[in-house]
């Protein structure tokens, strides 16, 4: 056996991201696997609306609420929650595709699809916090994606999400996005050097 055969048998390993909306998330995911070829971003399915620029297969799967409630019923999904009216959820089978394949993927997920898989599945689960309310607020409010009501939703989701940081391997506050990218890509780096 060559060393090639062996290196395409290794598995790859699993990262749940979570951050209330606006902590920065999909920035700092978009930037990791970037720079890090072995790591991949989870794509969603949803049955949320596109918003400006985003791009179907590329951002989520947006599909109908009938395809996604069909896909649970056939248990297609690794993990599904309901928030704010709409559907999100993540496939088993593509997952389960570039796991096999030696990729990492880092599911970016919120905190009820976290404890859905936390007992189930072996994860290394980090948790993105923003600075203060204040600036969640202000970043929010500055991308300019949704209007005033769905921000407060979104805050007061935030305060419930912020008090379940604890239960994940890993908090990042992201002030600065330099300063939490460099801690991000460190504990993957160190995740994936362990065996």
């Amino acid at each position: 056996m060559n060393l090639n055969s062996l290196k395409e048998k290794k598995k790859g390993k699993l990262f749940i991201l979570s951050a209330p909306a606006g902590a920065g998330k999909t920035t700092l995911v978009k930037m990791v696997t970037k720079e890090l070829s072995t790591t991949i971003s989870s794509i969603s399915y949803t049955t949320r609306a596109p918003r400006p620029g985003e791009i179907n297969g590329k951002d989520y799967y947006f599909v109908s609420k009938q395809e996604f409630e069909r896909q649970i019923q056939l248990a297609d999904f690794l993990e599904h929650v309901k928030l704010f009216n709409h559907y999100y959820g993540t496939s088993k089978k593509w997952v389960n595709h570039h796991l096999d394949s030696g990729k990492s993927v880092i599911l970016v997920i919120d905190t009820q699809g976290f404890f859905q898989l936390k007992e189930k599945i072996e994860t290394i689960s980090i948790f993105i916090l923003p600075p203060s309310l204040q600036e969640l607020r202000r970043r929010l409010e500055t991308r300019g994606t949704e209007k005033p009501e769905m921000i407060e939703m979104r805050l007061t989701e935030a305060k419930k999400e912020l008090l379940l940081a604890s239960h994940y391997d890993y908090q990042i506050i992201n002030e600065r996005i330099e300063e939490a990218y460099l801690a991000l890509k460190k504990i993957i780096l160190t995740s994936l050097c362990k065996e």
